[in-house]
């Protein structure tokens, strides 16, 4: 009896134990923060110009730190000027073309086409009187033929100077209306349509004296954004074609991280709320999360252990203010980031 009781005790120890066991890991509390790892990246821009042309002076070389609207390189403008002054000078034509139409008949055009007029009407007074004398000549020969005491010649040479006369004042009458009309038409001025065609080609010399202005302007070419300079894409002397990539800038004034959690986690973040930066030098730098990813994806290869780079994870965006320039492009970097409740 006394041996079988000593054997009881530790089984009954045994099971205490595992009970209490059991009642820690139910009560065990859900982490609150979560430590994954990643890299920082940050915007590139390749700065190029609009137009083509020599590249005559670069500003800036790898290193160099710029702001938004500085002068990062300038292309020769010499052929751009050129092309600029004679659409100018189009321009000033078109426009003086415009205005004379628009100004109507000078005063002096006036007074000639009036002029122009009177001396036709003149013509016409004069062919009519050479008509009446024709008709009385042939009147009379046609008379005296009747009566035996003329030729026949002269009365037909009589007829056809009737004829001749009558056709020169149908001429003269002509010529009265053209003049007229002549006179209305420069009273009246040019048409619409003529003003209008005059207004629509100095509207296309406009437009191509501003192109030409902006293809000079863009020759300067001037930082989009502030960044750093990470790559130099060509040298001064090279001819370059349009949009041919200058420069390479890194905006790390807003670099962000790239973090990949586990899947269990991602439940527990929320976008816009806080999380920390921490690099391999200890520097803790605070950020907001500002992308979570909907898509998992195997972490990436650039993590050091292959148990790691098996899971899958969930991308996240952290974005930070470096104006510090404590990140750099590519760095290695943890991220701490809290973690919501569990809901039950």
């Amino acid at each position: 009896m006394t041996e079988s009781r000593a054997l009881s005790l530790p089984i009954v120890a045994l099971g205490l134990g595992v009970v209490i066991a059991a009642a820690a890991c139910r009560e065990k509390a859900p982490p609150t923060t979560a430590r994954a790892s990643g890299h920082v990246e940050a915007t590139e821009v390749q700065v190029a110009a609009q137009v083509g042309g020599r590249l005559v002076a670069l500003k800036v070389a790898e290193g160099s730190r710029v702001n938004a609207g500085d002068v990062i390189a300038e292309l020769d403008t010499t052929d751009i000027a050129l092309v600029l002054r004679r659409a100018r000078a189009d321009r000033a034509q078109a426009d003086a073309l415009l205005r004379l139409l628009m100004a109507g008949a000078r005063v002096e055009d006036i007074r000639q086409a009036e002029a122009q007029l009177e001396t036709t009407r003149a013509d016409v007074a004069t062919a009519e009187a050479e008509l009446s004398a024709a008709r009385a000549d042939f009147d009379r020969f046609d008379a005296l033929l009747k009566s035996n005491s003329g030729s026949a010649k002269q009365r037909d040479d009589a007829a056809t100077r009737r004829d001749v006369a009558r056709e020169r004042v149908a001429g003269a009458r002509e010529r009265v209306k053209a003049s007229a009309e002549a006179l209305a038409r420069v009273k009246a001025g040019a048409r619409a349509e003529e003003i209008d065609a005059a207004r629509a080609r100095l509207m296309s010399a406009d437009a191509q004296v501003a192109t030409f202005e902006q293809n000079l302007s863009d020759a300067t070419v001037k930082a989009p954004v502030a960044g750093l300079v990470t790559e130099k894409l060509a040298d001064v002397g090279e001819l370059l074609a349009p949009r041919t990539p200058l420069v390479v800038l890194a905006d790390l004034d807003h670099a962000w991280a790239n973090i990949y959690l586990d899947e269990p986690l991602v439940p527990r973040i929320r976008l816009g709320q806080p999380a920390t930066i921490i690099t391999d030098a200890g520097g803790r730098i605070p950020g907001t999360i500002t992308f979570v990813s909907s898509k998992a994806e195997f972490t990436p290869r650039n993590v050091q252990t292959a148990e790691e780079r098996s899971k899958l994870v969930y991308r996240i965006k952290i974005s930070v203010d470096n104006r510090e320039g404590v990140l750099k492009q590519g760095m290695p970097v943890e991220a701490e980031i809290p973690l919501q409740a569990t809901s039950r």
